[in-house]
């Protein structure tokens, strides 16, 4: 099985589905998908048996446009790209970069799902897919998007090498969103490959990659780093940045409860304040170091030959 390249002839790791293992992964979609519509529209017509002819006729389009078409958008959007079927299969829908979908990927390959499975039976999808080199029907080719498989040997599959830990944050104000998809992946898919190239082949690429990207940036690469690790810096910000927009609803609340408790910390006045700065205050007045010797119970004798703190002054 052949896989995908890039205009920079660099392979990606993830090999496209064929038609067999799509046909499957649809076909049990499918089965799944209309017994649910059988079980809706039962309940329809058991619940709307005392309606008119119209009424029954325009709740059965609604079950039909919402369970058929509306439920796979839903399905693949909210799982990035992975049905039952797909899941069951080892497959999943991506963007032609490798990043997952989003829903107006899954709304485009959803609509035209319609004519070609549904209304065609199939057929459509099939010619299509047969005709494309990547295995793609109609709704992967306006939306952008590939069927790749996600079960590879974990020999033939690549990682993006971490970038020098003195690299760590070095770009957090860059502007990334002018980088488009296509540079993204093949920025990915050369640190993953550039092992197994010939040094000058990648260093010519480093450079041109990292040429392209600060380009894009608007800010030029720095000249005492490396190519190669500029892009992996770049690669490890931008996913960095993605992580923290996808975890940004589950890291909300966190600081609330602590704005809750703010006030009483910085109304408690005398005993944070004596040991905040133990080697300026505590040792210099020793009216500081007494202070908090008023609420417990002591002799007096005891509190004039040590101090409350019980560090000893230094000589």
């Amino acid at each position: 099985m052949s896989e995908l390249v890039t205009g920079e002839a660099v392979a990606l790791e993830l090999r496209p589905a064929r038609l067999p293992s799509r046909a499957l992964a649809v076909l049990l979609d499918l089965i799944v998908t209309f017994t649910v519509y059988i079980a809706v529209s039962l309940g329809l017509a058991a619940a709307t048996a005392s309606l008119d002819d119209a009424a029954q006729l325009a709740l059965a389009i609604a079950a039909f446009l919402l369970v058929l078409v509306g439920a796979p958008i839903a399905v693949e959007t909210l799982s990035h790209g992975r049905s039952l079927g797909k899941l069951a299969c080892g497959l999943r829908v991506v963007r032609d970069d490798g990043g997952p979908i989003r829903f107006r990927h899954a709304l485009v390959r959803g609509a035209l799902g319609v004519v070609e499975i549904l209304m065609t039976f199939g057929v459509v999808a099939c010619v299509a897919s047969l005709f494309s080199a990547r295995g793609r029907r109609l709704g992967d080719v306006f939306a952008g998007t590939l069927v790749v498989r996600e079960r590879v040997p974990a020999g033939q599959t690549g990682f993006v090498p971490p970038p020098p830990p003195w690299l760590a944050g070095r770009f957090a104000g860059l502007d990334l969103s002018a980088v488009p998809d296509g540079l993204w992946l093949a920025v990915r898919q050369y640190l993953t490959r550039m092992q197994q190239l010939d040094p000058q082949v990648s260093w010519a690429m480093s450079v041109q990659l990292a040429g392209d990207v600060a380009t894009r940036t608007g800010t030029p690469a720095p000249p005492d780093i490396p190519p190669a690790a500029y892009l992996a810096a770049v690669v490890q910000e931008r996913q960095a940045r993605e992580a923290r927009r996808a975890f940004a609803d589950r890291a909300a609340p966190s600081p609330t409860p602590l704005g809750a408790y703010a006030p009483p910390v910085s109304g408690a006045a005398p005993a944070p304040t004596s040991f905040a700065t133990p080697t300026s205050t505590s040792f210099a007045a020793p009216t500081h170091v007494q202070q908090p010797q008023a609420v417990p119970v002591a002799p007096p004798a005891a509190s004039a030959e040590r101090p409350a703190t019980g560090f000893v002054p230094p000589a």
